[in-house]
């Protein structure tokens, strides 16, 4: 597996990421915002965390005016693989390659700690490493993380299956408890929670890796 990692302004997470990718066995390219292409033959974009752009206007809103960006849009609607972590979460939305949006904390406060997750959907290269019901304890760290998408939209990704990771305790107020949501072709992911944060023991949990060695598995067999 070729994954690229783009780096916007203000990332922090986009090493991580990379390591990610790395200790999965895929080969990783880093790619600046300004590029306009991507490279050749890569099978997924990884979107980082972090803070682009200083989050001015709305989190991820310019970075999703990024050349890069477009040519990311243009890998997902030709049918390639993306996940955004986080900040990259927001920038998928504000793309509009993933319904809803981000908003502020129920809390109004930044949370930063370890949660539990509940995987709601095994079918998809990124969740297939687990069963449905199955629990993760992942890390979050954010201020905008408020998934919120209307009753049409909620209904929607119910009844098609892309609530891919929902929180056992609702950190921040999002709808319907959602963590993760799948895009239509269930070839992209945004999710709140950090995987890439822990993929080794030293990192306190190795809950995370499971995503990227299904990633590796599903990219085997394509």
């Amino acid at each position: 597996m070729k994954a690229a990692v783009i780096t916007f302004p203000g990332s922090n997470c986009d090493r991580d990421l990379a390591v990610a990718f790395e200790k999965a066995g895929a080969d990783v390219v880093r790619v600046w915002h300004k590029d306009a292409d991507l490279p050749r033959g890569i099978d997924i974009v990884g979107i980082p965390g972090g803070f682009s752009f200083g989050d001015y206007l709305r989190c991820g809103a310019i970075a999703a005016q990024s050349p890069v960006m477009r040519s990311v849009a243009d890998f997902v609607h030709a049918g390639g693989h993306a996940i955004g972590i986080c900040n990259g979460f927001q920038v998928l939305t504000e793309t509009g390659l993933l319904p809803g949006a981000l908003m502020r904390n129920a809390g109004l406060k930044f949370v930063c700690k370890p949660v539990d997750l509940r995987v709601a959907t095994a079918d998809s290269v990124f969740t297939s490493g687990w069963a449905a019901g199955d629990l993760v304890r992942v890390p979050i760290a954010h201020h905008d993380g408020n998934y919120t998408i209307d009753a049409e939209g909620l209904a929607r990704l119910r009844d098609e299956d892309r609530i891919a990771f929902t929180y056992v305790d609702n950190p921040n107020g999002a709808t319907a408890d959602i963590a993760g949501v799948l895009s239509g072709n269930r070839r992209v992911l945004g999710m709140m929670p950090h995987p890439e944060r822990v993929v080794e023991a030293a990192q306190g949990g190795t809950g995370g890796a499971v995503l990227f060695r299904s990633l590796m598995s599903a990219m085997a067999l394509a």
